[in-house]
C-alpha cells in the first residue's frame, strides 16, 4: 500500500495538531521544527533538567503531552529537530503561474542537525504528496524613543524566557503594548516571581470594551481562551498590578539601560494627550504591540495573501479555502499565518489541514465539528482586531533622533528624508539608502514598521501581494528564510529519505536530527495504526 507522505513545518500547536491528524488518516508524516522539542511558544518547555519546575507549563499540559506523545512515539512520523527550512523550490515552470505544473507541492530544502547558529549542519531535500505551513508568528513592536536600550525586550522573549529556562527579565518590570497578550506574559512574570509594576493597554475603553462587550454569547465558543484570559485576569488582581486602559509607554530612559520609563495617556487614534505624562522607575521594560505572521515560506511557494485592517495581529495572512488548502496545489496553511486567534483556533485549524492533506474522508463527523470550531476562531480573530487596532497616531511618538531599524541604527528622521525624497522613496532604493531591514533580523521586527510609515508619509501604498505578482514591496519576501553558510549553500543536498538514511525502528541509523521517538510521557496505549478521525475523542481541547 503506497501512502501519502505529508511533510509538516512547524511543530507548534497547530503543527502538532496536522501531523497527528494525518497520521490518523493514513498518512506518513515529516514533522519540522528549529526547536529542540515539539510544542511552539505556547507549548514552550523547560529543559529536561528542570522539567518538573512548578510552573513549567500551565494551559493544557495532559493533552498537550498526551498528543506529543501520540506523534513522536508513531512508526509513521519521523522527528526532525533542530532542523531550519530555508527555501522552498516551486515545482512548476519557472515561467509559469505559480503551482502550475503536476500538482506536486514545492520542494523543501532543509539544514538538519544543530540549531540555526550551529556548524556541521547537513543539507537535505525533501519532496513530499503534501506540505502544511505552520509557522506561526513573532512579536510586533512598535518603536519609540529608548526602546533599543538593554532592558527593553518583546513581549514573547520574557514569556520564553520564564517558560523555557524560568528565567525573569527583572525585578520591576512594566507591561506596555496592545493586546490580551499582555495579560498572560504579565501573569507568566508574576508566577515566575518577577515584580510587575503595572499592565498598560494602549486601547482605550470605547474600543476595547465595546468590541470585547458587545454579543458576548458569542464568547462561549471560545470558553477555553475566556477561562485563560479570566486566570491571568485573576493573577493581576492577587498581586494588586493595576491594569491601565488607554495609556502606554512612549519613551524608555537610562545609562546604558533601561532606567525608567515615561508613560502617557492616549486618545482613540493613540496620540499623546498633552500633560499626562508619568515617570515610572523600571529595571525592565516588556512591549508587544500584536503580532507579524512569519510568511517567508508561503511567499516562497507562491500563496496568496490577503490585507486586513490594521490590528494586534494585522496581516497580511495566507488565503485558505475551507480545507486549508493555499492557492498552490498541495500546499495547505494552518494557525496564525491565515490569522491570529490564539493556540485553540491554530490547533483545529491544523487538524483540518493534515486530515485534508493526507487524503482523510471529508465525510466524517469529527471534521464537520472541526470546521465549525475553526470557523468560531476566525470569528474571533476577527473581534480581537476590532478590539485592540493600532492606532493611526502612534508615530507622534517619534522623535528625529528615534531608532526605527535597531540592526542598522537607522532613525526616523533618515527615513523621512527617504520617503520624501521621490529619487528615494522607492523601497529597495529606501532599503538601500537607509540600510533599514539590511541588518541580522532582515527586516523582521522593523519591516512591518517601515512599510507603514512609508504609507503614512504618503510615499506609496505598503502592498503585500503574491510571490508571483507584487503589486508593492513587501517585507517578508526573502529568497532564504533562514540563515545558512557559504559552505552549506555550496555543498550538495542530499535527497531526504535516501534508502542509506531511511529510519529504522529496530535500531539502524536515523536521518541526521532525527530524534528518538520516545518522549518522558512514554508510549501511547492506543495502536498507532488505528486511524478513526482528525481528533481524539479524549482531549476536548482539540475542539475548543
Amino acid at each position: 500500500m503506497t501512502r501519502r507522505h505529508v511533510a509538516v513545518t512547524g511543530a507548534g500547536p497547530a503543527g502538532l495538531a496536522a501531523a497527528c491528524a494525518a497520521l490518523a488518516a493514513g498518512a506518513r508524516v515529516t514533522l519540522i521544527d528549529s526547536a529542540e522539542q515539539p510544542g511552539g511558544q505556547y507549548h514552550r518547555m523547560p529543559p529536561e533538567a528542570s522539567a518538573g519546575h512548578p510552573g513549567g507549563l500551565r494551559h493544557g499540559r495532559d493533552a498537550f503531552l498526551r498528543r506529543r506523545s501520540r506523534v513522536l512515539t508513531h512508526p509513521r512520523c519521523t522527528w526532525l529537530p533542530e532542523t531550519s527550512v530555508w527555501a522552498l523550490e516551486r515545482t512548476g515552470p519557472a515561467d509559469g503561474p505559480p503551482g502550475a505544473g503536476s500538482g506536486a507541492p514545492p520542494r523543501v530544502h532543509l539544514l538538519c542537525g544543530g540549531p540555526a547558529d550551529g556548524s556541521g549542519r547537513t543539507r537535505r531535500t525533501l519532496d513530499a504528496d503534501a506540505l502544511v505551513l505552520a509557522t506561526g508568528a513573532h512579536d510586533r513592536v512598535l518603536p519609540f524613543p529608548g526602546w533599543e536600550l538593554p532592558g527593553v525586550c518583546t513581549a514573547g522573549a520574557a514569556q520564553a524566557l520564564v517558560k523555557g529556562e524560568r528565567l525573569v527579565v527583572g525585578d520591576r518590570v512594566v507591561v506596555a503594548g496592545t493586546g490580551p497578550f499582555l495579560l498572560a506574559v504579565a501573569a507568566s512574570l508574576l508566577e515566575a516571581g518577577a515584580g510587575v509594576r503595572e499592565v498598560l493597554e494602549a486601547g482605550t475603553f470605547p474600543t476595547v470594551g465595546r468590541n470585547w462587550l458587545s454579543r458576548p454569547w458569542e464568547l462561549a465558543a471560545q470558553l477555553g481562551k475566556t477561562a485563560e484570559l479570566a486566570g491571568s485576569a485573576a493573577a493581576l488582581v492577587r498581586h494588586r498590578v493595576p491594569y491601565r486602559l488607554g495609556r502606554t509607554v512612549v519613551e524608555a530612559r537610562g545609562d546604558g539601560r533601561v532606567e525608567e520609563v515615561v508613560t502617557a495617556r492616549l486618545r482613540p487614534d493613540w496620540s499623546v494627550v498633552d500633560g499626562t505624562e508619568r515617570t515610572v522607575p523600571v529595571d525592565a521594560l516588556c512591549v508587544g504591540h500584536g503580532f507579524s505572521p512569519r510568511l517567508e515560506l508561503p511567499l516562497a511557494a507562491g500563496c496568496a495573501l490577503r490585507d486586513t485592517p490594521a490590528g494586534a495581529g494585522a496581516g497580511p495572512f495566507v488565503v485558505v479555502d475551507g480545507e486549508q488548502r493555499t492557492s498552490v496545489p498541495g500546499v495547505f496553511a494552518a494557525g496564525e499565518i491565515t490569522g491570529v486567534a490564539g493556540a485553540p483556533a491554530a490547533r483545529v485549524e491544523g487538524a483540518v489541514a493534515g486530515w485534508t492533506a493526507a487524503g482523510g474522508d471529508h465525510a466524517v463527523p469529527a471534521l464537520r465539528v472541526l470546521r465549525r470550531s475553526r470557523d468560531e476562531g476566525r470569528a474571533f480573530a476577527r473581534r480581537l482586531a476590532r478590539a485592540h487596532p493600532i492606532g493611526a497616531g502612534w508615530p507622534g511618538w517619534l522623535r528625529q533622533d528615534t531608532v526605527v531599524c535597531r540592526c542598522e541604527e537607522t532613525d526616523y528622521g533618515t527615513l523621512c528624508a527617504a520617503f520624501g525624497d521621490a529619487a528615494q522613496a522607492a523601497p529597495r532604493v529606501a532599503r538601500l539608502s537607509t540600510r533599514a531591514g539590511l541588518g541580522p533580523c532582515q527586516a523582521r521586527v522593523c519591516g512591518p514598521t517601515v512599510a507603514e510609515l512609508r504609507a503614512r508619509l504618503g510615499a506609496g501604498p505598503a502592498g503585500h501581494g503574491t510571490a508571483a505578482e507584487p503589486p508593492g514591496h513587501t517585507p517578508h519576501r526573502r529568497p532564504l528564510a533562514q540563515p545558512l553558510r557559504l559552505g552549506e549553500l555550496a555543498a550538495a543536498p542530499v535527497p531526504f529519505g535516501s534508502p542509506e538514511e531511511t529510519p529504522d525502528r529496530s535500531g539502524g541509523p536515523k536521518p541526521p536530527g532525527a530524534a528518538d521517538r520516545t518522549t518522558p510521557s512514554g508510549p501511547v496505549a492506543e495502536s498507532p495504526e488505528a486511524p478513526s478521525s482528525p481528533t481524539d475523542p479524549s482531549d476536548p481541547t482539540d475542539q475548543r
